[in-house]
């Protein structure tokens, strides 16, 4: 196996910032879980990372009846190099100088991403506020797209600022699955 496609790190690094999660002993995994309803997406991923793929996507029976749909890749050299940026001490975080590609945004976006109104939310609840903080910047710096810190019932989630939603999805549309169309205000 050589070396990832700039598209599948894009990816990759989307769903860590969404949904995704690695898990690394000798080398690192990604696992792709989504709900049975997001079938279509989690193919999607599948045909993008197929290459790194042992096993096609299925089923999985979970707690309180929930059926979800997910795959996991090899376990590769590569993909370590990756966890070690996105993972201390076993715990998700953001690495201090990631540079995040438009499709990584998207993905991100099609993972956790939700509107109100019109206003957008990134549902970031499992970052701590310090790394929350970091998206903030990084999202400011890159793309000059304004958000804040905002309570969602007890912990924080990303708010797109309604001035910046116009960019933010100028930017994602390129790359938005028409089954996420519904999440845009």
């Amino acid at each position: 196996m050589g070396s990832l496609t700039e598209r599948q790190e894009a990816i990759i690094v989307g769903c860590l910032l969404g949904d995704g999660a690695m898990r690394c002993k000798t080398n690192a995994l990604l696992e792709i879980n989504h709900s049975i309803k997001q079938r279509e997406y989690v193919e999607w991923k599948y045909n993008e990372l197929k290459d790194i793929v042992s096993t096609k996507p299925h089923r999985r029976f979970g707690n309180a009846g929930r059926i979800a749909y997910r795959f996991t890749t090899k376990s590769l050299p590569q993909l370590t190099e990756i966890y070690r940026k996105f993972y201390f001490a076993g715990k998700k975080i953001i690495p201090n100088n990631l540079t995040i590609h438009h499709l990584s945004l998207a993905i991100w976006f099609m993972d956790d991403g939700c509107k109100s109104y019109r206003a957008i939310y990134l549902n970031t609840q499992k970052f701590s506020t310090v790394e929350q903080t970091k998206l903030l910047s990084l999202l400011r710096q890159q793309f000059d797209i304004k958000a804040t810190l905002n309570k969602d019932k007890k912990y924080y989630r990303l708010r797109i600022a309604v001035s910046s939603v116009g960019k933010f999805i100028e930017i994602i549309r390129p790359y938005l699955l028409p089954m996420f169309r519904y999440k845009t205000p």
